[in-house]
């Protein structure tokens, strides 16, 4: 990545998993709208306006690098956002271990190697920000992605947990909570479907991710959740949850926190394909 100097004006911004999808559609939107951004992904692309840096944050010390890397190039980071993530489907009694821990390794662990890598420049930063790339799936289990959902409720309960720390030291944590998104993230998602006989889960398995697949693809286009991303970061006082997607998707939300649960639950088994 070739060495810049950011003028104090300039507000530098790390966005992690930039290479496709809501990762790439954030970095593009923040560097038209004046951000100096860094997308960080293990493929290190980069496109109009915005530089690409290889990074892994399954990897301690390519994080920890990373980071480096940016504050040395531009003299400060002001915000941080955590997109990089990954898919897995399938019965929880077939899923291989091996799977479900590379599931939280990416998604919630990569978003926490980041954060505390990033927290020391936030911290000199004005008014430092961190947005972590939360989900529906997040806030309500989702049939046959249940370590996905795990890997999401994690850092919702992670996130919630770090803005009461940070926050007398100038750091704002907001936790966006998308719908169904229209991006490549359906065809990369890894499916785990058992044994060919005696699987009891085999049709409700295929319903379920099914109707998750033709969802997403009806989904929102990733601009409207990297728009989402920069009223988070140009609000002077930042939501701690920020949702995006359909009207009927942000309405569930809602019934979730409000609805006694044997309600929600039974009126969100159809939409669950379960």
């Amino acid at each position: 990545m070739p060495t810049t100097t950011a003028s104090p004006n300039d507000k530098v911004v790390m966005v992690t998993g930039a290479s496709a999808g809501i990762g790439q559609a954030t970095a593009e939107c923040l560097a038209h709208s004046g951000w100096t951004v860094v997308g960080a992904s293990r493929r290190g692309t980069s496109g109009p306006g915005w530089t690409g840096l290889v990074m892994d944050v399954d990897d301690d010390q390519s994080v920890t690098d990373g980071v480096a890397e940016v504050c040395a190039d531009h003299g400060r980071l002001d915000a941080l956002v955590a997109c990089a993530g990954w898919g897995l489907a399938g019965p929880v009694e077939y899923t291989p271990l091996a799977d479900a821990r590379a599931q939280l390794e990416t998604n919630f662990f990569g978003a926490v190697r980041t954060v505390q890598a990033a927290l020391a420049p936030l911290r000199q930063a004005p008014s430092g920000r961190i947005v972590l790339m939360s989900s529906i799936g997040g806030v309500l289990g989702i049939p046959f992605q249940a370590f996905y959902s795990a890997s999401k409720f994690a850092l919702e309960g992670y996130g919630e947990a770090l803005a009461y720390e940070v926050a007398p030291l100038g750091i704002h944590v907001t936790l966006v909570e998308p719908g169904n998104v229209r991006t490549d993230f359906t065809a990369g998602r890894r499916t785990v479907s058992g044994p060919d006989d005696d699987n009891p889960y085999a049709s409700s398995a295929q319903r379920a991710i099914s109707t998750m697949e033709r969802d997403e693809t009806d989904g929102v286009d990733p601009d409207h959740v990297a728009r989402a991303v920069e009223r988070v970061l140009d609000a002077r006082r930042p939501p701690r949850r920020c949702s995006v997607g359909k009207f009927d998707e942000r309405i569930g939300l809602l019934g979730r926190r409000l609805l006694p649960y044997r309600l929600f639950e039974s009126a969100a088994k159809g939409s669950l394909g379960v």
